[in-house]
């Protein structure tokens, strides 16, 4: 009788637990970040329906120019276009730089050479060429791989290297 009871207590006891799997280093965490002219183009959405189509960012970047250029001279210098930039783009340093929009290098940037380099970051920017660039199409998701290494130039127990 004994026997038996033992064989019960047996069968009637749970399963052990699989042993714990250590956990592992996960997925790496996500920076999502927009480039200046993606967050300029996102703006220039005039419909408000969270997407910004070639039409509107034209004429977006129409306004943007007249903006700055109010002596209506039909281009502006290396400075003007800074305060474009800070203006529209966030900062004076922000890309594109005057040097990729003045494709005549004549130290100038025009309406027409400043809606050429724009139309060119939207046909970058639109993933699948609808015609459309989306808030999604903006971001750029860069994985950020941890690292035990001390940042460059810095050196972890004493000065640096002559």
């Amino acid at each position: 009788m004994i026997a038996a009871l033992l064989l019960l207590q047996a069968a009637a006891a749970t399963p052990a637990a699989p042993p714990a799997v250590p956990p592992g280093p996960g997925q790496p965490p996500a920076t999502m970040m927009v480039e200046p002219a993606a967050m300029m183009i996102a703006a220039c959405d005039l419909d408000h329906d969270g997407r910004t189509t070639a039409a509107e960012l034209h004429s977006c970047v129409e306004r943007s120019f007249a903006a700055i250029d109010t002596d209506r001279k039909g281009s502006l210098g290396y400075i003007g276009f800074a305060d474009w930039a800070e203006r529209w783009l966030g900062d004076r340093n922000a890309l594109p730089s005057p040097f990729e929009v003045d494709t005549d290098a004549d130290n100038r940037i025009t309406l027409t050479e400043l809606q050429v380099k724009m139309a060119e970051i939207f046909r970058r920017l639109d993933r699948d060429h609808d015609g459309v660039v989306t808030r999604a199409e903006c971001l750029t998701i860069r994985a950020v791989v941890p690292s035990n290494r001390a940042p460059q130039g810095k050196r972890k127990g004493g000065p640096a290297p002559h």
